[in-house]
């Protein structure tokens, strides 16, 4: 299983994570097997100054991810996760990514509905 954090910075597991993830410096993509994490990346987000959202999840589908774990997301996006069958769930607590994987791996994570979060959708 492949899961996508945005992150404000490239420190693996211990990265803190972004608020927003279109905006976050960086994705660190965890992949688990067997509930073990297997390989941790960073990889720099390209952002999205044109295109709008629709670049910012062509950027996060382009890492095949099966999850990808949001403090928060507009409607838009939200709506296109959910047409492209990528399940988003909302984690508005945990610094890190390593705090946010023992929160979905123990099923404490709220899945998106295909719902935003943000004001701004």
């Amino acid at each position: 299983m492949k899961l996508v954090f945005p992150t404000d910075a490239n420190d693996g597991y211990l990265s803190k994570r972004g608020a927003h993830f279109g905006k976050a410096k960086f994705y660190t993509i965890v992949t688990l097997e067997d509930d073990k994490i297997i390989n941790v990346e960073g990889i720099q987000n390209p952002g999205h100054k044109t295109g709008a959202c629709t670049n910012a999840i062509d950027n996060i589908m382009s890492f095949n991810p099966d999850a990808l774990i949001v403090g928060g997301i507009g409607g838009r996006p939200a709506e296109g996760f959910a047409k492209a069958g990528l399940s988003v769930y909302f984690d508005q607590t945990s610094p890190t990514v390593q705090d946010s994987l023992k929160q979905f791996l123990n099923n404490k994570l709220e899945k998106s509905t295909g719902q935003g979060t943000c004001s701004h959708n």
